[in-house]
Formats: C-alpha cells, sequence, structure tokens
C-alpha cells in the first residue's frame, strides 16, 4: 500500500482550500464536491477541518488507521479528524496547553459522530492501565445515555442532539484521562409534549417500551402499544435502522459501567413512566355558580397510577391541576384553573420533570467520571452544539440558538486572526490588519444589558399589566427600529411595509450566516417557562427518592417569593460562561456539513452545501488564511521535499535547513515577493508559487526514478552474470558427485537382486515341502474324523427305534384309559338329569299346592308387590355389599366388585365411572396451585418424552423446580440474575461439551422466554447469549444419558 508523507502527495481536489486557485464559490464547492465522490470527507483550511457526512460507513477508522496518524505532522497525511485530534492532544501533553475542539454544523450535519471520532481517538492512544481504562470507559459510556435522553428523530437527523453539549476532559501530567465534566445547554424540553410532523419524541420512550421486560413494564404500569399515549407521536414511532429495544439494552449497560446503582435506574425509569402517563391526563369544564369555568379530570385512571409512581397523594395532585395559589406579600389568592389553564399546566409539568431529570443525569454523570486527584490537570474541551438553525417556522429555541452560533463565529474569527497574528510575530514576519466583518453588532442587537432582544423579553415578562408576544414585538418595533440588522413591518424603516414575506407578527434579524424570520408567538411563555407553585409544592411531597430533589423550590419552609431567573436571562448566562471558558483554551475547529436532505450516500447538493458554507463562514476563514502568507512550512520538511530540485542541496545538504531553503529558491529563481524567511518557517504568499515547486518535483521524480531504474538494472544484470558464472561451478562438481553416486547405487542394486533371487528359491523349496508334510497329517484326521461320525449315527438312530415304541404303547394305554373315563361320566351325567328333573317336578307341584292353599289371601296385584319387595331386597343386599367391598381412594386403583346379578349390569358399570370421577375430583380438590402447576408440567413432559425416553421413568416422580441453583438468592450470581431482564424459567448448571476435543466444561444454563444464555458457573460471567428466534431446534437422544444438544439457524 502506497504511504503518503504529505496531504500534497496524489491529492484529489485540493486537500487544504487556502491552496485552491483561483478562490471563489463555485470553485470552493467544485473542490468539496470532487473529493466528496471520492469519499475523501475530510477537507482543510488551515488548521480548520470541513467534515462531510458520508450517510455511510467508511473504513477510515480503525485501529490501522489510529496508529498511522498517531504522533504525525499536521499537514505530513491526508486531512483526517484524526489529524485535528492527534494535534490538540499532543499539544495538551507535550506543551501543557489547555485545548478545546468546537463541532459546528446543522443538525444532520455529523456533529455528534464527529464528537464520538474525537472522544474514541484520545482514548486510543492515550495510557493504559486498569484505572485508566476504566477512566476512559465511563466517559464513553456517558454517550449513549445522554444521548438516550437528550436526542430525537427530526426530519433532518434520526439521531439528532436536542441540547448542546460540552465535556472537559481532564488529564493528568503523562496525558492519561483522570476524569471528566459534562455541561449541557437548553434541552428542547418543549419536545417532550409536542412534535412537529415527521419527528419523534426523545428516544428513551420508545426505547422503554420496546426493549423493557414485561415485568419492568408492569411495574411502570406501562403498555408497549405506543398509541395508547398522548406524548408519544405515530406517524414516526418506528425508525428504520435504529433498533430501540437493542438501545435500551446499550443504555442500561452504559448505565451500569458509568455507576448508577439499581435503584437509581428503576427511580429513572418511574420518572420517564410518569411523563408518558402525564400527557394522559385530560380535561373538562364545569361551570360553577359563580359564571366561571373550572376544570376538571376526565379519567383519573391514569392520574392514579402517575401518583402510585411517584408516591403522591392523589387528591393533592388533583386539586394542583385545578387551582392556583398566588402568594403577595402575607396573602394568598386561590383561583380555579380553565381547560386551556389545567393542559398549561399539565404540559409545563411535563417538561420541568423531564429537563430536571436530565439536569441530574448529566450532574449524576459528573459525579461518576470527575477526577478523584486534586493534582493540577491538562483539560481538553469537546464541544457539541446546535448548528445555525433557519426553519420555515422559527421561534425562541431557534432565537437563542443562533445567538449562541453568533456568539461562537466571534470568537472564532478573534482566535483565528490572534492565532494568525501570533504566529506572524512569532516568526517575524510583518502583520498586516486584514479586513473582515464583524458580527459583534448582532451579538449587541441581541445581548444588550439595556436595548438588547433580550433584555427587553425579560423586562416584557417582568412587567405588570398585561404582556402578550403582540406587547413585545410593539417593544422591539419602538427600540430597535433604526437597526441596520432588525427588520419588522412595523417599523420606522418604510421599505419594509410594502414587503409581503414579513409577516405582522414576526421580525428579521441579518445574521453573519443571512437573514432570519422569527415568529414572536410562544416568545414571552417560553421565556417565562413557569411551573405553579402548587405543582411545585406537590411534586415536593412525593414519596420518591428523585422528585424532592428535582423540585427543591417546593419545600415550604424554603418559599421563595422571587420571580425565577427566564429561561433566555440563564442561556444568556451560561453562554457567556462558555465564551470565556473557551478563551482560556487553544481552539480547534470541526465544520461538520450536510450534502443532503435526503440522508443519502453519494447524493451532493450544491445549493444546499453553498447554504451551509456560507453561514459557517468558511470563504471568509478561507480569506483570512490568505490575506497574509498562503502557506507555510517549517525548514526541515522544506528542504527535505525539495531538496532535488538544485545540484546544491542533492543529495545531502550539510549546513542550516534555512540556508538550504534559500539556495534552493534562488537557483529556481522564485520572486522574492512570493515568500519570506521566518525563524522556523519558510511563509509563500501565493499557491501558483506551491504548485509551480510541486510540478517541478513531479518532474524531477520522474528523471530521478529513470535513473534509478538504469542503475538497479545494471547492477542487477552484474549480479545475475556473476550469479550464473558461480552456479555453473557448483553444477558440474554436484554432477560429477551424482554420476558417481548412481553407479554405486546401480551395482548395489543389482547385487541385492540376485541375493533376493535365490533367497526367494530357497524359501518355496522349504515351503513346498512343509505343505506336503501338513496335507498328510491333515488326511488322517478327516478320515478319523468321518468315521467317528459314522458310529455315532448308527447309535442315534438305534435310540430313536427304542424311543418310537415305548411311546406308542404309552399313547394307546392313555387313549384306552380316556374312553373308559368318558363313558363313566356320561352315566353320571344321565343319571344326575333323572334327579333333578324329579326334583323340578316335585318344586313344582308344592308350589301349585301351596298357590291354590294361599290364594284367597292375596289380592290381585299381589304378585307385582312380592316382585317389587324381592327386588328392593335384592338391591339392598347389593348396596351393603358393596358399601363392604369398596376399593380404595387412589385414582389409579382399577380394582371393582364382582357383579352379583345380571340385570344389575349396566347400573353397576355406571355406579363405577360415577365413583372413579368422584375419587378423581377428591383427589385433585387436594392440589395447590404450585402442585397443579407441577402436574401440568409433568403432564407436558410425558407428552413429550414417555415411551421415547429411556431417563423418564425416574424423572417422574422429581418435581420441576425450575431455579435449582438458587441464581436469585445465590449472591455470587447477583450480577448474572441483573443482566438477565426476563423471568428465569430454568435454572440449572451443564456440562457443555466442546465440538473440537470433546472435552465438557461446567456451564450455568439460563432459559428465559426471549433467550437462553450460558454463563461460567465459577465468575457467574455470560459466555454466550441466544435469542430463541435464532432457535432453529432442540434434540435428545432416547437413552438414560441426559444429554441434549440445541440446533441454532443458520446465518
Amino acid at each position: 500500500m502506497e504511504v503518503k508523507t504529505s496531504l500534497l502527495d496524489n491529492m484529489i481536489g485540493v486537500g487544504d482550500m487556502v491552496l485552491i486557485e483561483p478562490l471563489s464559490e463555485d470553485t470552493f464547492i467544485e473542490n468539496l464536491k470532487k473529493r466528496f465522490d471520492h469519499s475523501e470527507i475530510y477537507t482543510y483550511i488551515g488548521s480548520v477541518v470541513i467534515s462531510m457526512n458520508p450517510y455511510k460507513s467508511l473504513p477510515i477508522y480503525t485501529a490501522e488507521k489510529v496508529e498511522e496518524y498517531r504522533n504525525r505532522n499536521f499537514y505530513e497525511l491526508s486531512p483526517h479528524i484524526y489529524a485535528l485530534a492527534d494535534e490538540a492532544y499532543r499539544s495538551l501533553r507535550d506543551q501543557d496547553k489547555d485545548q478545546c475542539i468546537l463541532i459546528t454544523g446543522e443538525s444532520g450535519a455529523g456533529k455528534t459522530e464527529a464528537s464520538k471520532f474525537v472522544m474514541s481517538y484520545v482514548a486510543a492512544v492515550c495510557g493504559k492501565g486498569q484505572e485508566v481504562n476504566k477512566v476512559k470507559e465511563q466517559l464513553l459510556q456517558s454517550n449513549p445515555v445522554l444521548e438516550a435522553f437528550g436526542n430525537a428523530k427530526t426530519v433532518r437527523n434520526d439521531n439528532s442532539s436536542r441540547f448542546g453539549k460540552y465535556m472537559d476532559i481532564e488529564f493528568d501530567f503523562k496525558g492519561d484521562p483522570l476524569g471528566g465534566v459534562i455541561s449541557n445547554y437548553l434541552l428542547e424540553k418543549s419536545r417532550v409534549v409536542k412534535q412537529p410532523r415527521g419527528e419523534r419524541n426523545f428516544h428513551i420512550f420508545y426505547q422503554l417500551l420496546s426493549g423493557a421486560s414485561d415485568d419492568t413494564l408492569k411495574k411502570l404500569k406501562l403498555d408497549r402499544d405506543f398509541s395508547k399515549y398522548n406524548y408519544l407521536s405515530l406517524d414516526s414511532a418506528t425508525v428504520n435502522g435504529l433498533d430501540d429495544a437493542a438501545s435500551f439494552r446499550t443504555v442500561r449497560n452504559a448505565m451500569q459501567i458509568v455507576g448508577f446503582m439499581e435503584d437509581e435506574v428503576q427511580s429513572i425509569l418511574e420518572l420517564v413512566a410518569a411523563v408518558l402517563k402525564l400527557g394522559n391526563i385530560e380535561f373538562k369544564p364545569e361551570s360553577r355558580c359563580n359564571g366561571f369555568d373550572e376544570s376538571r379530570i376526565k379519567d383519573k385512571n391514569d392520574l392514579k397510577e402517575m401518583c402510585e409512581l411517584l408516591g403522591i397523594e392523589q387528591s393533592v395532585l388533583e386539586r394542583a391541576f385545578s387551582f392556583r395559589t398566588v402568594e403577595a406579600k402575607m396573602e394568598k389568592v386561590s383561583t380555579s384553573l380553565n381547560v386551556a389553564q389545567a393542559y398549561y399546566a399539565r404540559d409545563a409539568l411535563a417538561k420541568n420533570l423531564y429537563s430536571r431529570l436530565f439536569s441530574w443525569l448529566v450532574t449524576r454523570i459528573n459525579e461518576s467520571i470527575k477526577a478523584q486527584t486534586k493534582t493540577h490537570k491538562k483539560v481538553m474541551g469537546v464541544l457539541d452544539i446546535y448548528g445555525f438553525e433557519i426553519f420555515e417556522d422559527n421561534s425562541f429555541e431557534q432565537f437563542i440558538i443562533n445567538y449562541c452560533n453568533e456568539k461562537l463565529q466571534q470568537i472564532f474569527i478573534e482566535l483565528t486572526l490572534r492565532e494568525e497574528q501570533e504566529e506572524y510575530i512569532r516568526e517575524g514576519i510583518e502583520w498586516t490588519n486584514i479586513e473582515y466583518f464583524n458580527n459583534a453588532i448582532i451579538c449587541d442587537l441581541i445581548e444588550n444589558n439595556k436595548n438588547g432582544i433580550l433584555a427587553m423579553l425579560d423586562e416584557e415578562c417582568l412587567r405588570p399589566g398585561t404582556v402578550t408576544d403582540e406587547t413585545f414585538l410593539d417593544k422591539l418595533n419602538t427600540v430597535c427600529a433604526e437597526h441596520q440588522h432588525f427588520e419588522s413591518r412595523q417599523s420606522k424603516n418604510s421599505k419594509f411595509l410594502t414587503d409581503h414575506s414579513l409577516p405582522h407578527n414576526c421580525f428579521r434579524i441579518q445574521h453573519y450566516a443571512g437573514k432570519v424570520l422569527y415568529r414572536v408567538e410562544g416568545f414571552v411563555d417560553k421565556n417565562n417557562d413557569l411551573l405553579y407553585r402548587d405543582l411545585s409544592q406537590a411534586m415536593y411531597k412525593a414519596n420518591h427518592s428523585l422528585i424532592k430533589i428535582l423540585f427543591p423550590e417546593g419545600n415550604p419552609a424554603k418559599v421563595n417569593l422571587k420571580r425565577p431567573p427566564t429561561a433566555g436571562f440563564q442561556f444568556r448566562a451560561s453562554v457567556g460562561t462558555l465564551m470565556k471558558n473557551l478563551l482560556t483554551k487553544n481552539p480547534n475547529y470541526i465544520r461538520c456539513i450536510k450534502p443532503n436532505d435526503e440522508k443519502a450516500a453519494h447524493i451532493f447538493t450544491d445549493s444546499l452545501v453553498c447554504h451551509q458554507a456560507r453561514y459557517l463562514g468558511l470563504m471568509e476563514n478561507v480569506r483570512v488564511r490568505r490575506a497574509g502568507y498562503a502557506f507555510r512550512q517549517p525548514y526541515e520538511p522544506c528542504l527535505e521535499r525539495y531538496k532535488m530540485l538544485c545540484k546544491q542541496t542533492w543529495p545531502h545538504w550539510k549546513g542550516p535547513a534555512r540556508k538550504g531553503v534559500e539556495v534552493l529558491l534562488k537557483n529556481l529563481q522564485v520572486p522574492a515577493e512570493e515568500f519570506a524567511y521566518g525563524r522556523s518557517k519558510i511563509f509563500i504568499r501565493n499557491p501558483r508559487t506551491l504548485f509551480f515547486l510541486e510540478e517541478k518535483r513531479r518532474q524531477c521524480l520522474g528523471d530521478l526514478a529513470t535513473l534509478i531504474q538504469k542503475i538497479y538494472r545494471g547492477w542487477k544484470c552484474r549480479t545475475h552474470f556473476l550469479l550464473l558464472k558461480k552456479s555453473q561451478v557448483v553444477v558440474a562438481a554436484w554432477y560429477r558427485r551424482f554420476a558417481q553416486q548412481k553407479k554405486y547405487q546401480n551395482i548395489r542394486s543389482s547385487a541385492l537382486v540376485v541375493q533376493s533371487f535365490i533367497r526367494g528359491w530357497k524359501a518355496r523349496k522349504l515351503l513346498r515341502e512343509l505343505k506336503h508334510k501338513k496335507r498328510c497329517e491333515e488326511a488322517v484326521t478327516t478320515i478319523s474324523a468321518y468315521w467317528h461320525g459314522t458310529q455315532a449315527r448308527w447309535e442315534l438312530r438305534r435310540l430313536k427305534e427304542e424311543a418310537r415304541n415305548k411311546h406308542a404303547v404309552s399313547v394307546i394305554w392313555a387313549a384306552w384309559l380316556g374312553t373308559k373315563a368318558r363313558r363313566e361320566l356320561k352315566r353320571l351325567k344321565e343319571e344326575a338329569r333323572r334327579k333333578h328333573a324329579v326334583a323340578v317336578i316335585w318344586a313344582y307341584w308344592l308350589g301349585l299346592k301351596v298357590r291354590r292353599e294361599y290364594r284367597k289371601f292375596f289380592r290381585a296385584n299381589a304378585g307385582k308387590k312380592i316382585y317389587d319387595f324381592t327386588i328392593q331386597r335384592i338391591m339392598q343386599k347389593y348396596f351393603m355389599g358393596l358399601k363392604k367391598t369398596m376399593p380404595s381412594m387412589s385414582p389409579v386403583d382399577k380394582s371393582w366388585p364382582a357383579r352379583p346379578y345380571c340385570f344389575l349390569d349396566g347400573m353397576h358399570q355406571e355406579l363405577r365411572r360415577i365413583f372413579h370421577l368422584w375419587r378423581c375430583k377428591k383427589y385433585r380438590s387436594q392440589f395447590t396451585e404450585e402442585k397443579k402447576a407441577t402436574y401440568e408440567e409433568k403432564l407436558a413432559a410425558s407428552e413429550l418424552f414417555k415411551d421415547k425416553k429411556a431417563l423418564y421413568p425416574s424423572s417422574v416422580g422429581q418435581p420441576f423446580k425450575g431455579d435449582y441453583v438458587e441464581i436469585t438468592k445465590n449472591p455470587k450470581y447477583q450480577k448474572l440474575n441483573s443482566l438477565v431482564e426476563d423471568k428465569v424459567l430454568l435454572a440449572d448448571v451443564v456440562s457443555k461439551i466442546n465440538r473440537a476435543n470433546g472435552k465438557g466444561a461446567p456451564r450455568i444454563f439460563l432459559l428465559t422466554k426471549k433467550s437462553f444464555v450460558l454463563a461460567d458457573q465459577k465468575t457467574g460471567q455470560v459466555k454466550a447469549s441466544v435469542p430463541l428466534l435464532d432457535l432453529s431446534s432442540v434434540s435428545v437422544s432416547t437413552q438414560s444419558d441426559g444429554f441434549f444438544a440445541l440446533k441454532l439457524k443458520e446465518v
């Protein structure tokens, strides 16, 4: 692979925009497009990095790339974000200069990914060690947590940061990370209650509903269906490429690494669930006797569940949604809220609850990642904040975001000019003032303490009387009408009266990036950011571990009647603090650009890129860098690169590097006005001069390559000839040796053949003699065997004949005895038949006599009664006998008393069936729920394994426990239990067979409804986790070996 030694080698387009010739907006955009089409997404403007979002994965962030850019000069390799990160880290480590990396650009330009690449590079190149690795892992894992709670899907970006983040990473004197501090700016909390079409709420809501286990959702009283929550937009609930369930597991793991306790995670999820429940609370109007309407909650179920989650009395929160208490000095006035005010209070509570939770998260992360030592620290700051925003409908959020970008642009120009001036002075080059647009006038228009827009907005919010967005706009029209960067339909500038692109309820500001139209609707409410005191006090009464921390103003003992600071005031103060912090550090800039609005790879929209280049001030940045000298380079690398252009400096220059560069430029007849000599660098004014040197170098390299090839070919031919000559002598010697060896081997092989033939003839002769002797012995043995066999057969035939004669006599005698017995039996039967006939006739005669004697004593229907009486006695006797001979109460006992009478056959079988059913019911009534579940499991096992598995009969008597290793009780497996989110159905120790060598290793086998897990028995560390959807089949053998195999689907 070809290794570059300069960004000028094999350039695609121009790697540094300072060198572009001619300089214009068209050539600037054309150069970006050319590099983008060749997947070169990074370009320099001096020390500033332009980063284009490729919307695809590129193989330029590997460990090999990290090593390639490690400890290399900034301009030594092709443009890359790693070069800037390495330059900043080495300046911090070696020169003891605090650094800051400012990442700007609009939503979707790749700012968040750029900050991740910077942090991952710094983590890769700094020191190693257990404690250092722990700090690095915590710093890196803070990103997924903040992204889940602070990022959302927008129309421009599927993972858009909806807050500004500034992280100070602290290092020790060796350059190893000690910890960090995160500052957050302006979370877009209005997104909690309302999202534009095509956008989503914050990621955590969707991740919780998609990735949490059923038990967790049940505890939080939530349902997986997004449509059941009013605060979640449904048109973009699912996003291609985003796996919310997997992201939730990543967030849980990151929280554990950062240092969140399990009860803290549960408390955070309870607050997130409470926000969702809060959005489902709806109000209805209710008329009062005084003619005013007040609000009432329609369905109190969501309110009840929310209060149960937060530990608040339902009546307290319900009253806070219906009434508002105003305190003035020593008086309290309670007023009812109408429906609109109640909805405002609900949304204000939801926004404040979520934003305060987010601020608490940042504070909690800072506690975990802060440096533990109090020694002197070096600091590298990474700023990832909103880019300049121009939407169709711009409101208060866009106004203060663009104000922050104005301040960043101001500090960018100031620091860039200061850096240029310091380098010129350091090198002894004359400094000339550079004309540039100073946006301080725009910053003053916004932040001036008397006439600034933010000051007037605060004044309007604090003044008594009726305050609306219209009165605020009127005040702007009055105070700012003459300002050259402020436009309004009602301003004194008559040219805007006929400007129909400027509505009446809007004003326009001429920012450094262009004109932006702001709609004043909502400015006053969003700046007030008002939460009723009743709601704060209701929240403080909660029995929740976090709520009291999030709402300290609700403490009745610390009632403060002062109005809280406005959102604009707070943001202006935090931006001021940020600017002071940045001014104390050495800045490094990354300008992110989005190539298209389709979020697709290989598409470059010229107009969109041009618009971003304008409001990022990239052309102005190039002009500032080119105002003096376009290119500068230390003398040593300059001489090393161009020394072949002069005979005096080629191939080795033995004097000072500066003197060599002077000789080189004089020999090339470069005009003196095109360069200047600094103390350690050569400064070149025009890019054309640099390209002239490069063209000369390219031609000279071609000539040198030809010369090197010529010398190499001559050396190669001479070496080849000498090798052939030496080889001929060696080959001749080896051939003579080979010929003699061959002759000796032929003689030796001939002798061996003669010897082998003689030995063979002797062996065959001996074998023939042995075979003849053996055949004679076998013949004698065979004849003897045949004679003995003949004698045995004769004796057997004689014995069989004797046995046959004896058997015939026995058969004849037995037949005679049988005939005599049959005749005697026939005689006895005939005699018994005659005696029985006499008895029957005598009985009939006696019966006839009795009937004739007693007929006169009976009525006509006496026969029926006698019959019924007889049947009744028979039945009574039957049941009494059945009572004494009843079988046992075991359902498996199949015995039953014999039937005494034929006519009872049907009833006898029915009684048997009824008794068996009654006996089974009595047996089942003794079962507990646990025992029923056990028998159901045994029944399922019987259907699967009965008569199929040899081990099955011995397992019938063993109850199924499920958790055989008691994973929930054993402290040894506490960490393993926390990693498994679903309920554990089976936990047992198994022996995993290694397919390579057949050896077994003890493992803990965990089965849940979604996956199965294999963990180490000693440490509890997870070795493998496989979703059940990836399981193809389960196989067991028919033997009693306890073996089973899990087959996975092919990938």
